[in-house]
C-alpha cells in the first residue's frame, strides 16, 4: 500500500517539500526527478529507493521479521493516513479547527483580563487628579495635559519610560505600552494608580511620588510574578486552551 501512495505526484511534491524544509542533506535534483516521473502508468517507487535515491530522512525502513517494516515522521505518518482514510483526514481538519478556536479564545480570554486590570482604580486615580491638581481655571485642553503628565508619571514609574519615548522606540506595534504589557505588569499599575490618587491627595510633589512608585513597583512585580494568584491567572489562560 505505501508503494501504491508513493506512485502519486501530490505524495511525492509533499515529501520533498518537507525533506527541504527539515533535512539539509536532502538532494533536490533526485526529488524533481520522482516529481516528473509520478503520475504515469509505469512510474513505480518504494520507501527503499526513495531514501537512497535523495538521502530523505522522513521515512526509515527497518528490516526484520518481527520489528520490520516502514516508519515516518508524524507529519508524513499523517499524510499517509489521511490518503488511506477520508474519515481520518476530516478529523484532522475538525481538531485543527478547534485548536485554532481554543487558541482564539484564549487570545480574547487574554485580552479581556489586560482590559478589566487596566480600569481598576482609574477613576480613583483620574478623580485624585481632578480635585487635587487641576486648577478650575484651566482649559480643556490643558486639564488634558495634567491627566496625560500623571498616566506618564506611572508609565515611568512601572514602565521606565514616557508613553511617547514607548512609541518612538515601537513604531511597528499598534495601540501603546499598555495594551502590550504582561498581566504581572497591569496587576502593579492598577495598585499604583490607587497609591499615587493617595499621594496626590497628601500634597506630595511629583518627583517625590514617582520615585516612591518605582520603589513600590519594584517590590510588587517581584513579589507578584512569585505569587500563586498569577499563577491561577495563567492556569486559567492554559486550561482554554487544552
Amino acid at each position: 500500500m505505501v508503494a501504491n501512495w508513493l506512485r502519486v505526484r501530490n505524495t511525492i511534491e509533499y515529501l520533498g517539500i518537507w525533506e527541504q524544509l527539515y533535512n539539509p542533506d536532502f538532494k533536490p535534483l533526485e526529488f524533481e526527478g520522482f516529481k516528473t516521473a509520478a503520475g504515469s502508468n509505469a512510474f513505480t517507487l518504494s520507501p527503499a529507493k526513495w531514501i537512497n535515491s535523495t538521502n530523505a530522512a522522513g521515512m526509515t525502513v527497518k528490516s526484520g521479521r518481527y520489528g520490520g517494516g516502514t516508519f515516518a515522521h508524524k507529519d508524513i505518518a499523517f499524510k499517509f493516513a489521511s490518503w488511506i482514510s477520508a474519515e481520518f483526514e476530516l478529523y484532522i481538519i475538525k481538531d485543527y479547527q478547534r485548536l485554532k478556536a481554543d487558541e482564539n479564545s484564549r487570545a480574547s480570554l487574554d485580552w479581556n483580563v489586560k482590559r478589566i486590570l487596566a480600569k481598576v482604580n482609574y477613576r480613583i486615580h483620574t478623580d485624585a487628579i481632578r480635585d487635587h491638581l487641576i486648577p478650575p481655571e484651566l482649559t480643556a485642553k490643558q486639564k488634558s495635559f495634567v491627566y496625560a503628565d500623571e498616566a506618564d508619571l506611572l508609565n515611568t514609574a512601572l514602565f521606565g519610560i514616557t508613553a511617547a519615548d514607548w512609541r518612538t522606540a515601537n513604531p511597528e506595534k499598534d495601540g501603546n505600552m499598555r495594551d502590550h504589557a504582561t498581566i504581572e505588569q497591569l496587576l502593579v499599575l492598577a495598585n499604583l494608580e490607587n497609591i499615587n490618587a493617595l499621594y496626590i491627595e497628601k500634597g506630595l510633589p511629583q518627583r517625590e511620588r514617582v520615585s516612591e512608585l518605582n520603589r513600590l513597583a519594584r517590590l510588587q512585580l517581584a513579589a507578584i510574578i512569585n505569587s500563586s494568584g498569577v499563577k491561577q491567572l495563567e492556569a486559567l489562560n492554559d486550561s482554554n486552551s487544552s
